[in-house]
C-alpha cells in the first residue's frame, strides 16, 4: 500500500486516541522504525495492557479457540490472550504478513470486535501494524474486506521525534550527537540484499552494544558493531565521526580555523566524513538568495569557498561531494554559492594539473 499521507511518530499519539478508540487502525511503516513499541506506549498511556498477537505465528485456531461443550452444545472457546474481562489493547502485529486463513479469522475480531459469542469489553482497542512490501519485508496482500475493515495510517521516521526520545531514553551520546549532525542517516531503505541497513531500532542496537563495551572500544571491534547494525556508508561515516570525537577534531573547528582537514591516507574515511557534515550545514545555513542573508549567513559562504578549494588541493573527490546535486540530480545548494563556486573551479584544476 502506497503512502498518500504520512504521520510522525509525536503526531501518532494524538491521532490514535481519536481513532483507535473508535475504530480499529492500521498502522504502516517501514522495519525497524518503532511501530510496535509506539504501539504499546500509547496502550500505556491509557492504561491498558498492550496483548501482542504475531500474526507471522498465528494459525486460526489460536483465534477463534476450540469447540467445547456447554450443556450439550459445542461452542468455540477464544483463547485465553484474547478472552479478558477488563479493556485492553489488541495488538495485531504483522496482521499482514499472517496466512490468509489467519487473516479472515481477524475479521469479525477487527470489525464486530467479537470472536464467536466472545465481546471485546468495552473500551477496548484494536491496532494492526505490518510492513510494506516495497520494502522487501514479509507480506501478504490483504483481501479487500479485511483492508475495508480498518482505517489505515503511514508511519514515516522522524529524526527530531526520534532525538528527543533518545535523550531521554539512555541512547549512547556518540550516536545522538551523530544524528544531530546527519539526521538524514537515522533510516535508509531496506535494500534488496540480505544486509543490515539504517532504521531507528538499528542504531538502538548499536547505542546497547556500544553501551556495553564502553568508550574504549577498539576502533575494529567499534567497525564490527557498526557495519554490522547500519547501511555501509553509514556505519563508514559513524566510525570516522567516532574518530573525530576521540582526537577532537570536528567541523566546528576546521570553520573556525583552528584545525585543518586532514591529509594523511589514514585518515581518509575522516575527510569523507567532515566533507559530508560540510555540506550538511551549507545545506541548512546557507541562505537561498544571498541579497537577503545576515551576516552569518554571507561570512559562512564566504569561509565556505575557501574551505572547498582547500579540500580540492587534498581530494577533488570529496570537494566534488560537497557540491554534489542531490538524489533526483538537482542543485541542493544555493545557485548563487554554486556560481561564485564555479569561478574558483579552473584556477583550482589548473593548480592541481
Amino acid at each position: 500500500m502506497q503512502a498518500t499521507v504520512t504521520v510522525t511518530p509525536a503526531q501518532l499519539p494524538e491521532l490514535l486516541l481519536h481513532v483507535a478508540v473508535v475504530r480499529p487502525v492500521f498502522l504502516w511503516g517501514a522495519p525497524g522504525i518503532g511501530k510496535s513499541s509506539l504501539v504499546r506506549e500509547f496502550a500505556a498511556s491509557l492504561g491498558l495492557e498492550c496483548v501482542t498477537l504475531l500474526g507471522t505465528q498465528l494459525a486460526p485456531e489460536d483465534l477463534i479457540g476450540v469447540p467445547e461443550l456447554v450443556n450439550g452444545r459445542s461452542r468455540f472457546a477464544p483463547p485465553e490472550s484474547i478472552a479478558r474481562s477488563e479493556p485492553y489493547c489488541l495488538f495485531l502485529d504483522e496482521l499482514n504478513a499472517s496466512a490468509p486463513e489467519v487473516q479472515k479469522a481477524f475479521y469479525s475480531l477487527i470489525l464486530d470486535r467479537r470472536i464467536g459469542t466472545y465481546e471485546l469489553p468495552a473500551g477496548s482497542v484494536v491496532i494492526g501494524a505490518g510492513n510494506r512490501a516495497t520494502d522487501n519485508a514479509l507480506a501478504r496482500p490483504m483481501a479487500s474486506a479485511l483492508i475495508n475493515r480498518l482505517v489505515h495510517v503511514h508511519l514515516r521516521a522522524s529524526s527530531d521525534d526520534w532525538l528527543k526520545w533518545a535523550a531521554g531514553n539512555g541512547i549512547h551520546p556518540w550516536i545522538i550527537d551523530y544524528l544531530v549532525q546527519r539526521p538524514d542517516h537515522l533510516w535508509s531503505p531496506p535494500p534488496k540484499t540480505e544486509e543490515p541497513f539504517s532504521s531507528p531500532r538499528a542504531w538502538h542496537m548499536l547505542s546497547d552494544v556500544l553501551t556495553s563495551y564502553g568508550d574504549d572500544v577498539a576502533d575494529e571491534t567499534l567497525a564490527m558493531l557498526a557495519f554490522g547494525t547500519l547501511s555501509t556508508a553509514h556505519a563508514s561515516a559513524f566510525r570516522a565521526y567516532v574518530k573525530t570525537v576521540r582526537h577532537a577534531y570536528d567541523l566546528e573547528a576546521v570553520l573556525k580555523g583552528e584545525a585543518p582537514w586532514p591529509r594523511r591516507p589514514q585518515e581518509r574515511d575522516l575527510l569523507y566524513f567532515l566533507a559530508e557534515a560540510f555540506r550538511a550545514r551549507l545545506v541548512k545555513e546557507l541562505p537561498a538568495d544571498k541579497r537577503g542573508a545576515s551576516g552569518r549567513g554571507r561570512d559562512l559562504g564566504f569561509r565556505a569557498k575557501t574551505l572547498l578549494v582547500e579540500l580540492a588541493e587534498i581530494s577533488l573527490e570529496c570537494a566534488q561531494l560537497v557540491i554534489a546535486n542531490g538524489a533526483d540530480g538537482a542543485p541542493v545548494l544555493p545557485t548563487w554559492f554554486l556560481v561564485e563556486v564555479g569561478r574558483d573551479v579552473p584556477r583550482l584544476m589548473a593548480a592541481r594539473s
